[in-house]
């Protein structure tokens, strides 16, 4: 990633805090809930607190948000941390588990009982929306159980602890103020019941401390200075200060919250998510055309580009609405510097050079980045059968057409010049073959005579060429905002969104390419080398940027 100072209003704040001695080093962390993939909307939340750790020298961890046993699996542990360590191009400077804190937070539990903070509630979650909790205009009510005595409460949580009683049948409150203008700081449950195998602590526990009390005492343990995250928690902040405060940590981590990202034509809820992988719409979660950071790796995006995209998108509290043609303009940037060009047809038509010899073969060099020396150059083979790209054919022309049509001509790119002479068609109509006759004389060379030719076609020997198959992709959902209230994105799905091209002409230097390699396919497009499928290259994006700087 780029090493040039990053500024926005977070930054701000390290830098204040850091001047005022509130903090001697910067200490951040990323702390995903292991129950799906990484996506785009993640990248946002590494890209601020891995930055911050690099620009200030400090520390970045991983923790995972393991608080909720229904929902988690080893599967997206291993994913996540997989697709972290591909995004930042290192190891983060640790890795812990929410779990891990399981034993410290009920300590902390028990002593805000001690405390006269915390009690055991009997009442339902039903019963507290409906009766208790209150509404924005309205206080709420103390539950009858609020003034339980602490020998009570220690009883009933130990008996919690112990497993004697059903999920959902008590829970533990922490006692604040249920006249409070915030919804959240009104006696919210801090512990709940939940006979659940746990994915790393097995059946140890059937009490599991909620989000809004382990997050602040696990970022406190661990040392955290900054507590960055997304807009949504900015209500939660008081809870966050209160826990810290009352369970008593001496330092203590500052949260402060930024915009999510939304990006046009995607979808980043990772219920929705899970639904494309479940019913097939697509072939997995690193399907390249998801939004998953497996998904855009697959398709050949770089952490580089990914990172330049964030950082153009900007890093503000105000929600809006990144046009996907940034993301893809920062990509289609990155690769036209670094992608070697490689000759594919996609549809192929055979070309037939009448006037060349049968038996002749000769070769002509390319180079492998335009304006790049030090890329090279390769040699592809020129035959007296060729094919090229139906695109570049038109029997009966639009104006403007400067690609073969009868009688006209057009540079064979990097060799010779051609005139068609005759369409050859099968009995249904069909083009069989076209007969050219070439200008011999031409090869990597102007017209002896010094005519104008205005059209250049790519091209791949028919006998010297590798059959691939070539994925095109399009936006999964057919609706600029999915977040749109009232729509139903079934029914904007693109069903256009994979095309799938078999039998395509690519030339023989693409025998060599890896998986994960991605290429120019000239005039065409970027396109990458698919992980899961043989001899399979998928479109990352095509050559024009409709993107527009400061629209």
């Amino acid at each position: 990633m780029e090493e040039n100072k990053v500024s926005n209003f977070l930054f701000d704040i390290i830098e204040k805090d850091l001047a005022d001695g509130v903090y001697d080093e910067v200490h951040t962390r990323f702390p995903p809930e292991p129950n799906g993939y990484l996506h785009i909307g993640h990248i946002k939340a590494i890209y601020i607190n891995y930055t911050a750790k690099k620009q200030y020298n400090g520390k970045f961890n991983l923790r995972y948000d393991d608080t909720n046993p229904t929902k988690e699996d080893v599967e997206f542990v291993d994913s996540i941390y997989e697709d972290l360590k591909w995004l930042i191009g290192e190891d983060p400077d640790g890795v812990f588990y929410g779990s891990d804190y399981f034993d410290k937070c009920c300590e902390y539990a028990v002593k805000l009982i001690k405390d006269g903070k915390a009690f055991v509630c009997d009442l339902s979650a039903d019963e507290w929306d409906e009766k208790y909790r209150g509404t924005l205009t309205e206080p709420g009510k103390e539950s009858p159980y609020r003034n339980r005595s602490v020998e009570e409460n220690l009883d009933l949580f130990e008996r919690m602890k112990n497993g004697e009683f059903a999920d959902g049948e008590r829970c533990l409150r922490a006692k604040i103020d249920m006249s409070s203008p915030n919804l959240n700081m009104r006696d919210p449950v801090i512990y709940r019941i939940l006979h659940c195998r746990h994915h790393r602590q097995g059946d140890k526990w059937c009490i599991y401390p909620l989000y809004d009390f382990a997050h602040p005492i696990q970022d406190a343990l661990e040392g955290i200075t900054h507590s960055m995250c997304s807009i949504e928690f900015e209500n939660h902040r008081p809870l966050y200060e209160w826990v810290i405060d009352n369970v008593g940590f001496e330092k203590k981590p500052k949260q402060r919250e930024f915009a999510k990202l939304f990006i046009t034509n995607t979808v980043t809820s990772k219920r929705l998510l899970r639904k494309l992988v479940e019913n097939g719409t697509v072939d997995g979660w690193d399907d390249p055309r998801m939004p998953t950071v497996c998904g855009m790796r697959r398709r050949g995006y770089t952490p580089s580009a990914i990172f330049d995209f964030i950082a153009r998108a900007g890093v503000a509290k105000a929600v809006s609405l990144v046009d996907s043609a940034l993301l893809e303009h920062c990509i289609r940037e990155e690769l036209n510097e670094t992608a070697p060009r490689r000759v594919v047809v996609l549809r192929p038509i055979k070309v037939v050079i009448e006037n060349y010899p049968e038996d002749k073969k000769e070769y002509f060099e390319l180079p492998n980045i335009p304006k790049n020396d030090e890329a090279g150059k390769r040699k592809v083979a020129f035959t007296r059968e060729l094919y090229i790209d139906a695109d570049d054919f038109a029997e009966v022309p639009p104006p403007k057409f400067f690609r073969l049509k009868p009688d006209g001509e057009v540079r064979l790119m990097g060799s010779y010049i051609v005139k068609l002479k005759e369409i050859v068609k099968n009995d249904d109509g069909s083009i069989k073959e076209l007969r050219c006759e070439a200008d011999l004389e031409t090869g990597c060379g102007m017209p002896a005579d010094g005519r104008k030719v205005k059209g250049t076609i790519h091209w791949v020997s028919a006998s010297e060429c590798e059959n691939v198959t070539v994925n095109l992709y399009e936006n999964l959902f057919n609706i600029e905002n999915t977040r749109e209230k009232g729509i139903v994105l079934d029914d904007y799905l693109n069903p256009n969104s994979l095309t799938v091209l078999e039998n395509c002409k690519a030339e023989k230097a693409i025998a060599d390419a890896k998986a994960g390699d991605t290429f120019q396919f000239v005039r065409t497009g970027y396109f990458c080398k698919d992980s899961r499928k043989e001899n399979t290259f998928g479109l990352t994006v095509g050559l024009k940027d409709s993107y527009k700087e400061n629209k």
